[in-house]
């Protein structure tokens, strides 16, 4: 068990909660569990009460849909687990928000695919709607978009989507729920000797060995979607725990320390993040800034179109970019809201004007903040990285 001055979740201030379809929907007669909903969305209504974020990545559009459609006793091909998913969803979407209504917070519904969140433009719009949800105090009910995925394009199981959805957003915590409290040395249900391991500070080649298969019935999700859901979130700054579902109020549980297994991350989200942009992404064009910006983005500010004084390279929209003084020395580097041809229209003017002069409202800033990473100081070898994206 955690104290609660150990416990991610206790400070935690953007949170995922990931719903397994075996925990949501009843096996036998395809039911949504209503009465276990209603107990989630109590614990989620006091996360939000607190003032914080939360997120619920759910599965169990496929389970609740398939016996409307005749489709119970099969095996279902992928255009059958799609039309389940179409009716599922539906069912779904409703439940959740008559959960949340109880306690007056409003539930959107977001599909995604594993292609949003690996192309970057998509990449970003999702993250741009998610966030703008949250901002509205909405709570975001995540599933896969299983009516258009296909074999190729799927998660396969929404452990994976949860911990790309807490990379997405910068998440602080993400509780994956399970009919198991956590992670094992070995199958509990087979070896009586298998070990809780409560805190798990380093995803080594011995914790990927304890995986194992994934339970029968409606999950698609076993050890080894889980493990690697916490490869990616710790890696995004984000705390994550395995946790057992199967009993009422299982948030307020964790938050009593009930047992669990917590993987936790070495820095925070937004850093984790801003080493990705620093590191991982080969900038495609430069924004040319005036002094004025430089100092506004010394200072902690996003970059806004008024400072940027010209643009080099061509780019899309969410595309690294760095960010250079008139003489060349690089600023910073970042992911640029607008294309390269949007841009150049709008640099030298105020946000304000931006709809006017596109014809859409877009974002105020060039870079927001979040997506900047300034250079280190006397970087000298960026100059030339800034030419070559000229000459280009």
């Amino acid at each position: 068990m955690t104290t609660p001055s150990q416990n991610p979740l206790a400070k935690a201030r953007r949170v995922i909660v990931k719903i397994g379809s075996a925990l949501l929907v009843d096996q036998a007669s395809g039911d949504i569990r209503r009465a276990w909903l209603d107990a989630l969305a109590d614990d989620v209504a006091a996360l939000h009460k607190r003032g914080a974020d939360v997120v619920i990545v759910t599965s169990g559009a496929i389970a609740a849909g398939r016996r409307h459609l005749g489709l119970a006793e099969q095996k279902l091909k992928l255009e059958e687990k799609q039309a389940a998913a179409a009716t599922g969803q539906i069912r779904l979407a409703h439940a959740y928000q008559t959960a949340l209504a109880r306690h007056g917070i409003t539930a959107a519904q977001v599909l995604l695919t594993l292609d949003d969140t690996e192309e970057r433009r998509r990449h970003l719009n999702g993250r741009a709607t998610i966030n703008t949800l949250l901002s509205l105090r909405a709570v975001p009910i995540i599933n896969e978009n299983d009516t258009v995925a296909t074999a190729e394009i799927q998660f396969g199981d929404n452990d994976r989507l949860a911990a790309r959805v807490a990379q997405m957003i910068s998440a602080d915590a993400l509780i994956l729920f399970s009919d198991i409290d956590g992670l094992y040395t070995a199958d509990p249900r087979k070896d009586a000797a298998a070990r809780h391991l409560p805190l798990v500070r380093e995803i080594t080649s011995e914790i990927l060995a304890m995986a194992g298969e994934a339970p029968p019935g409606y999950s698609s999700g076993g050890r080894v979607s889980k493990l690697e859901a916490a490869r990616v979130a710790v890696a995004a700054g984000c705390a994550m725990a395995i946790a057992q579902g199967t009993e009422a109020h299982p948030v307020s549980a964790i938050l009593k320390g009930a047992r669990c297994t917590w993987f936790v991350p070495r820095e925070q989200p937004l850093t984790a993040r801003k080493r990705w942009i620093a590191g991982s992404l080969n900038p495609v064009g430069s924004l040319v800034i005036d002094d004025g910006a430089a100092a506004a983005l010394a200072g902690g500010k996003s970059l806004l179109p008024a400072g940027v004084v010209a643009v080099a390279g061509s780019f899309e929209r969410g595309d690294a970019v760095l960010i250079t003084r008139r003489d060349g020395a690089v600023v910073g580097r970042g992911l640029t809201a607008y294309g390269s041809a949007d841009a150049r229209r709008i640099i030298g003017h105020k946000s304000r004007e931006i709809e006017a002069l596109l014809g859409y409202r877009g974002r105020g800033e060039m870079v927001h903040r979040d997506d900047l990473v300034l250079a280190a100081p006397n970087q000298g070898a960026a100059h030339q990285d800034a030419a070559e994206i000229e000459a280009e």
